[in-house]
């Protein structure tokens, strides 16, 4: 008979089962909310309707006014987000392009959004209105002025006069060609010629402009001119003209082809790219593209029509003076500080270009002298310009953009885009089209380090100084769509770089605040 007073023993597998369960659950599942959490809106400004149709109208007025005078897309972004913080609006969003800037203000669920979008309808240097507006940005986040006030301030500084009149810019220009060409080992006869060239190309490619002539159109005519020039030297020279002496026209041709590569935007492409702006970077480096077949287009027009002519003009072989390094960091000072007189940038970045140039000049011919290679040197000089200035421009509170734009124009490569044009139109043959395709790779591979050597430069300077004030570094655009820092006191204009930094030291508000589009 079975005996009923025995007691059962429980089946462990079957307890245990749920404690294994919810181990691996704690393991795996977080405890908390998502750190990163999505850009909401959260709650009512407390804004009337026509005050933030007024705050967001001067926003985009200040936008729209440092986009247009070569400000980055952070730059624009930061400056719309700062005014409109200023004013207690903080569900703002900013899309930025190259030719336009887009503006949102949700007001919540129950109310209708301001969305504004403007065009910019041209774009020049002009560094001293740029200047004037971030410092008249700063002071309005530190000290509120009533809208109308605040309107006032801005339309003066908008509608203010250059600093220069327009013949000494165009002189700077003559001054830049004419340093150029002594860089590259031009005598004072070429020197000369190419400084008169210049100002023929100043005034031309300002009536096109004015005329509303394509850009690519104006760049064609305008590395025609040079190109002219030099094969009217060489006529003379045939004609038995020994008053020119031996000199080299094709360095007039390669000092024109530095002035037109001088107003590119290639710094502000590549800042844009590393701030996470891809479409305009990508924007602006197509233009540049666009605009560098432009030159390549008249170049090479003239150089066929002498060609057929009878006229080629001979490359030289000599690139740098090679003895005189104290008289290439004289040149490499001249072209930096006419360039920032061309671009309006006011006396002290002039000074600061001047000796930034000097200092990426040096870089650059230290880095040959070792054997790292022209691409790698001219991006270590390059970096070294960007870094140097940043850390300067933060001290001595101007924009670092005016001074690396300034200072890497020396390292442009003017002679090789030059021999790389002329070895495919006159020796259009199997071996004349290679080496002039290695040339002209050659010659876009430095642009490209320069370009990137100064974003990296400027980078890690902004990381250095994030670091030593205790800051959280911005990330990118593209990578995160909030920014969250930590305060470490109300910014000031004497230790602020750029409004990008600024923005950095505000204190942390809600996400939507900082939430943007730029790509």
């Amino acid at each position: 008979m079975a005996r009923n007073d025995r007691p059962t023993r429980p089946t462990g597998a079957r307890r245990a089962l749920p404690s294994l369960r919810s181990s691996t659950r704690r393991a795996m599942r977080p405890d908390g909310p998502p750190t990163d959490e999505i850009p909401m809106w959260s709650s009512p400004d407390g804004v009337d309707r026509d005050t933030a149709q007024a705050v967001i109208d001067l926003a985009m007025r200040a936008g729209v006014a440092m986009l247009a005078t070569g400000a980055s897309a952070a730059d624009v972004t930061a400056t719309v987000l700062m005014l409109t913080k200023a004013y207690r609006l903080t569900s703002v969003h900013v899309d930025v392009t190259y030719t336009s800037l887009t503006v949102s203000y949700h007001r919540g669920p129950h109310a209708d959004p301001m969305t504004i979008m403007r065009i910019v309808p041209f774009r020049s240097q002009d560094f001293t209105r740029l200047e004037r507006l971030r410092e008249l940005i700063v002071s309005l986040t530190q000290e509120t002025l009533p809208l109308d006030d605040a309107r006032v301030r801005f339309d003066g500084v908008v509608s203010s006069p250059h600093p220069y009149r327009r013949w000494l810019v165009t002189g700077a220009g003559g001054v830049l060609a004419a340093g150029a060409a002594a860089l590259v080992g031009a005598g004072p006869f070429i020197a000369f010629v190419s400084f008169l060239t210049a100002l023929v190309v100043g005034r031309v490619m300002s009536w096109l402009a004015s005329a509303g002539v394509a850009s690519f159109f104006a760049q064609s005519v305008g590395a025609a001119i040079p190109t002219v020039v030099a094969t009217l030297v060489v006529v003379l020279q045939s004609h038995g003209f020994t008053v020119i002496g031996d000199v080299s026209p094709s360095l007039v041709v390669a000092s024109g082809i530095v002035l037109l590569l001088a107003g590119l935007s290639v710094v502000g492409a590549a800042e844009d790219a590393l701030e996470g702006y891809y479409v305009t970077a990508g924007a602006r480096a197509f233009e540049v593209i666009v605009l560098t077949l432009g030159i390549t287009v008249g170049v090479s027009t003239v150089l066929s029509f002498g060609q057929r002519l009878g006229f080629p003009i001979a490359i030289t072989s000599q690139t740098r003076l090679t003895d005189a390094v104290a008289l290439q960091v004289a040149c490499a000072v001249v072209i930096s500080g006419a360039f920032a007189v061309m671009s309006y940038a006011r006396g002290r970045v002039v000074v600061a270009a001047g000796v930034a140039g000097a200092l990426g000049w040096l870089a650059l011919a230290l880095g040959e002298q070792v054997g790292i290679g022209t691409i790698t040197a001219s991006a270590i000089a390059a970096a070294t310009v960007g870094f140097l200035s940043r850390v300067v421009a933060r001290r001595l509170g101007f924009s670092a953009l005016a001074v690396t734009t300034a200072a890497i124009v020396p390292l442009l490569p003017g002679r090789l885009a030059y021999q790389g044009i002329s070895e495919i139109v006159t020796r259009p043959d199997e071996t004349g089209v290679p080496s002039g395709l290695t040339t002209l790779a050659q010659a876009f591979g430095t642009g490209l380090a320069l370009a990137a050597g100064v974003a990296m430069g400027t980078y890690f300077a902004s990381l250095l100084q994030a670091k030593r004030t205790g800051e959280r570094p911005r990330p990118a655009a593209a990578a995160s769509r909030t920014t969250v820092t930590r305060a470490v006191g109300e910014p000031t204009l004497s230790d602020t770089g750029d409004l990008p930094r600024v923005m950095q030291a505000q204190t942390a508000e809600p996400a939507t605040e900082r939430a943007h589009g730029g790509a």
